[in-house]
């Protein structure tokens, strides 16, 4: 069974949020992309604390496709350092897994 990750990134706009998500569910490197806020962030920033008003956006993938998500962020993010965390999914339905699967394009060659 293929490896599945939840991959996360959060930006300061919903607009870039859902652009980031349309982009790789379109290229099929997400199966999904579920963009959620506003949510309220407080954190250290170049040696100050900042708070800010943020969205997430949470995608389901495949473990082999995390760097090409990675890469794609970056490029379309205006964050000079993003949030992009992965987290892998210990348990799913399989026909869940299958899913991601099939919506990711082809199973990962072993």
């Amino acid at each position: 069974m293929t490896e599945i990750i939840s991959v996360i990134t959060t930006g300061n706009g919903r607009d870039i949020i859902e652009n980031i998500g349309k982009k790789l569910v379109e290229m099929r490197l997400a199966a999904c992309a579920q963009v959620v806020g506003p949510i309220k962030s407080i954190y250290w920033w170049k040696g100050k604390m900042e708070e800010a008003e943020e969205w997430y956006c949470i995608l389901k993938s495949r473990k082999d496709l995390y760097k090409k998500i990675e890469e794609t962020i970056i490029e379309l993010h205006p964050y000079e350092v993003p949030e992009i965390i992965a987290a892998g999914i210990d348990d799913a339905l399989p026909e869940y897994v299958q899913w991601v699967e099939d919506e990711t394009g082809l199973p990962p060659q072993t």
